[in-house]
């Protein structure tokens, strides 16, 4: 079953806020809406159109919310409570119809207001008009509407002279008075609305210091107004062109603060020089004489700012900024105004994600190790608390401490805490060091120099950008037990670490394989190996490399195992396999599997697409830093558009085979046959049924299983006298079809423990009296040797009709719900249709099948990476982990209680209006309002 998504929402469209429920929610163009509150509180609903959400709306001291999808269809949810926990619910969709024979114009809604009698929508119209609805039953208040005519009628004439008024662009609330809003139209004109004698304010007295309505425009500008005074002179009526006097973008949101000891806040998005600096991305923030334009990596969705105290009347604290690939929240309150970390909702694609690796039940001291080196990165942080604290997380304790560690392009590994819910980050560590690249350390573009203009300040973490993607990692191992760490990229490389508390300078040094082994004939045409540097580097805390590999040809490497008990690593490529021993540094020998047919191999059909990205990335990069003439733009796209259109040549030749396929032998000279894709380290018995030996045992994609018998000196010269290598034995299977996994099983047919796991006394020694079984899993069956003589005892072939191959395979323990002491091992089998199916050991049957994923979702199915307890994680997106339970035992999934907000009267409530395209006319009254009223009031007494 699917249970949580972690991560970033895939291409947001739409922002929400309720200061009452201190919910915030996120519409995508998928049609999804997701809620997020205090850590652990998390809701999502999917719209059954196919349309993107547009706008979000809570409705105010209410657990309703409104959507509007840009069909123009409206959707009321609902949180409610079931068996002491709230789910959203769809209550309510509803389609404004015009008159009859009335162009589409008419409703097409372009504004909302949810009015703060919690009763009532307006809903502003491509056409002009405001309809005003009721709710939560989406009845229409025909006799309470306001028509584009009546608003005309009642504005004098040389208001409005020819032009039309258009769409009605923003509709706002008075704050001290909830029967008066305005109505903002996208000719500019603004009109103050009685909702109950509907008519235009023509005068209201109030006094000098107060009352006015900010507006912005499209030519980057935005307006003071002060309402209901005839004579106003320039100081009191201000308009302002914050980045002039060139032609500016437009404003499209703008908002003023008040403070109780200090100047407003003004806070607006866009505005910025159309010629110098139209790409950007900003948020400025203004504060007395502090000025910050906030630079950000995408496109800005929408914002808000939460202010303190439960009525949101108190000191602005946090700014909350949606953009396209990230959500940041500033702390206004701290100097320098930090970033507040997020605990949910992270970016996991900062960098695109290349691979994953989950290890379970970390044990404590190593948990804690990787947590104080991770919060040394993070002093850049503010100490705030996460401001969005809605609902109540009523999930479990994790039982147990689970990493999840992703590869990215640009040679990152984050460690990230998948223990519950949240999947929080942990720790960064970056391999980019030990090497030389073209990364220049001071390309960016958008770091801030002293009295520069505008004030640039870059926030954010998401950047796409690899200066060099041969950095990128492609195969992570991990040992919870001694902390050693092996990662492997995609040039070849592959990096033995050490956890250190402390930081150290050395020098890493790179012992170079060479796979092939000399064999003439062959050319690689792919890239070059990465330099490594030559002087020392000073590492700072955490996972610090003391061993490299480099692989030569510098392929992509496709397998990697490391055994912390022995010291050893062994790897592989589409070339071969070699073994390493990391205490002596010394290569301890190099299988070349190459097959002679095989040049596909030598021209590295994985580096050509590489090389592809990186010169769209490159031009993308020019394109950036490019600030001459347009003709220079003309080109790059032109270059772009040719390299984009090689690419998806460069994949048509690579697309899959037809999944409706029989199983039937595959001829040696098919391409890759040599590709190594699993290693896999055994205790066991090679030569003769009474005496067990180490051994490593490689599968390729020809079907081929590979095994070596190692002998390790005793432990007292483990230092000095060399590990040595024989070949053993070598299985051909029938259909040669590509190895996906190999597992012993031991004399009571359960998998081998893992490394220092029974030195740990967390699992039993493996029975050594019985005969020991080799299971080979291939694309197509599952195959039961026995050894050491290597005979077949029992397969099962996954299917021959319907062309299902084996993606992805594990071995997980299932613990029983009733026995806390009970629990089987199986083999979690996921095929190339996404389904799922749980093979019992050691008889090999299929117990179950589930769907999972969909078949056509090549990516998600080749990211899927299993846990050793039935649950297992796949990307729904670049940016999204869909997280999947088999074990009734290992749930992880959001279990959540938002109450219903006590009612206390009309509050300010932020404005979450999706950014139009057009030119924006935002209205916010001023918060000064309340203090006019109170004035009044004491007038007429």
């Amino acid at each position: 079953m699917m249970t949580v998504e972690h991560g970033f929402p895939h291409q947001p469209s739409a922002l929400g806020y309720s200061p009452s429920l201190q919910l915030l929610a996120i519409g995508t163009r998928s049609g999804a809406i997701k809620l997020y509150g205090a850590p652990g509180v998390e809701f999502m609903g999917l719209h059954d159109e196919n349309a993107a959400v547009t706008q979000v709306h809570f409705l105010p001291h209410q657990v309703e919310l409104v959507t509007l999808l840009d069909d123009n269809s409206l959707h009321m949810w609902t949180l409610r409570a079931h068996k002491g926990l709230s789910e959203l619910l769809e209550i309510g969709r509803f389609t404004l119809t015009g008159p009859p024979g009335a162009p589409p114009s008419v409703t097409r809604v372009t504004a909302v207001l949810p009015h703060s009698s919690g009763e009532l929508l307006l809903l502003g119209t491509e056409g002009g008009h405001v309809f005003i609805v009721e709710v939560p039953g989406f009845r229409e208040l025909e006799e309470r509407n306001i028509s584009l005519d009546q608003v005309a009628s009642s504005v004098p004439d040389d208001y409005i002279g020819r032009r039309n008024l258009e769409h009605v662009e923003a509709l706002q609330e008075n704050p001290v008075n909830p029967n008066q809003v305005v109505i903002g139209y996208g000719r500019g004109l603004m009109v103050v609305w009685d909702l109950e004698k509907q008519c235009q304010l023509e005068s209201v007295w109030w006094t000098e210091d107060g009352g006015y309505i900010l507006s912005s425009h499209s030519d980057g500008s935005y307006c003071r107004w002060m309402v209901g005074v005839d004579d106003v002179n320039e100081e009191e009526e201000k308009s302002d062109i914050p980045y002039g006097h060139f032609p500016c973008k437009a404003i499209m949101k703008i908002i003023q603060l008040p403070t109780e000891d200090g100047p407003p806040f003004l806070l607006f998005s866009g505005g910025m020089p159309r010629a110098s600096y139209g790409d950007r991305h900003c948020i400025t923030v203004i504060h007395g004489k502090t000025h910050v334009a906030l630079d950000f990596t995408s496109r800005i969705i929408d914002f808000f700012v939460i202010t303190d105290g439960l009525q949101q009347k108190g000191d602005p604290s946090a700014l909350v900024v949606l953009v396209e690939e990230e959500l940041v929240v500033i702390d206004l309150q701290t100097e320098g105004w930090p970033v507040i970390q997020t605990p949910y909702l992270v970016p996991l694609h900062s960098s695109a994600i290349t691979c994953s690796h989950h290890v379970s039940a970390i044990p404590f001291k190593l948990w804690e190790r990787i947590s104080s080196v991770g919060e040394l990165q993070n002093t850049h942080y503010s100490k705030k608390p996460w401001p969005i604290t809605g609902g109540q997380s009523l999930a479990p304790d994790p039982p147990q401490r689970d990493l999840l560690l992703t590869g990215h392009e640009d040679g990152t590994v984050r460690f990230w805490d998948a223990s519950g819910v949240c999947l929080s980050p942990m720790y960064k560590l970056s391999t980019a060091g030990v090497f030389d690249t073209d990364a220049d350390p001071n390309d960016n573009m958008n770091q801030g120099t002293e009295g520069e203009w505008p004030p640039f300040r870059k926030v954010g973490c998401f950047d796409p950008y690899s200066d060099d993607p041969r950095l990128g990692i492609q195969k992570i191992h991990l040992c919870k037990y001694s902390g050693y760490l092996t990662v492997a990229g995609t040039a070849g490389q592959i990096l033995v670490m050490e956890l250190n508390d402390e930081a150290a300078e050395q020098t890493v040094e790179a012992k170079v394989v060479d796979l092939l082994q000399g064999q003439e004939g062959f050319r690689w045409k792919g890239h070059t190996r990465l330099d490594v540097r030559e002087e020392p580097v000073l590492f700072p805390p955490g996972f610090q490399p003391f061993a490299l590999v480099q692989c030569q040809p510098p392929a992509v490497v496709t397998a990697l195992n490391l055994h912390s008990e022995w010291k050893l690593v062994a790897f592989g490529t589409s070339h071969g396999f070699g073994l390493f021993d990391y205490q002596q540094k010394n290569n301890v020998f190099v299988k070349c599997t190459l097959n002679p047919s095989d040049q596909l191999a030598m021209e590295g059909p994985l580096s050509r697409v590489k090389s592809i990205k990186k010169s769209l990335r490159q031009s993308f990069r020019r394109i950036r830093r490019s600030r001459v003439s347009l003709r220079k733009h003309h080109v790059n796209n032109a270059q772009l558009q040719e390299a984009n259109a090689r690419l998806e040549a460069e994949l048509a030749e690579m697309e899959l085979a037809p999944v409706q396929r029989k199983i039937e032998a595959r001829s040696s000279d098919d391409s890759f046959t040599g590709l190594v894709r699993t290693l896999y380290f055994a205790d066991t018995f090679l030569s003769d049924s009474s005496h067990n030996s180490p051994s490593l045992w490689a599968g390729t994609n020809g079907g081929c299983v590979f095994a070596y018998m190692l002998r390790l000196p005793p432990v007292e010269h483990r230092a000095d006298e060399p590990i040595t290598a024989h070949p053993a034995k070598e299985i051909q299977l029938m259909h040669r079809a590509p190895v996906v996994g190999i597992v012993v099983l031991d004399g009571h047919g359960a998998p081998l423990p893992e490394p220092l796991e029974v030195a740990h006394d967390l699992a039993r020694s493996p029975e050594m009296q019985g005969s020991h079984h080799l299971l080979v899993i291939s694309e197509e069956q599952f195959k039961v040797f026995t050894l050491p003589k290597v005979s077949a005892k029992m397969k099962l072939k996954l299917t021959a009709i319907d062309g299902s191959r084996v993606r992805r395979v594990g071995v997980a323990w299932f613990g029983s719900n009733r026995s806390e002491d009970y629990g089987e091992s199986g083999l979690v089998v996921l095929t190339n249709q996404g389904d799922l199916h749980v093979v019992s050991l050691p008889s090999v049957k299929l117990q179950v099948q589930y769907p999972c994923i969909r078949k056509e979702d090549v990516s998600g199915i080749a990211s899927c990476v299993f846990t050793k307890h039935g649950q297992g994680f796949y990307l729904i997106s670049p940016s999204e982990f869909e997280r999947f339970s088999l074990s009734t035992r290992c749930l992880v999934e959001p279990r959540c209680l938002v109450g219903a907000p006590l009612h206390s009267g009309p509050q300010r409530r932020p404005q979450t209006d999706g950014a139009s395209s057009i030119s924006y006319c935002h209205i916010l009254f001023a918060e000064v309002l309340q203090e006019i009223q109170k004035s009044l009031e004491g007038d007429q007494t």
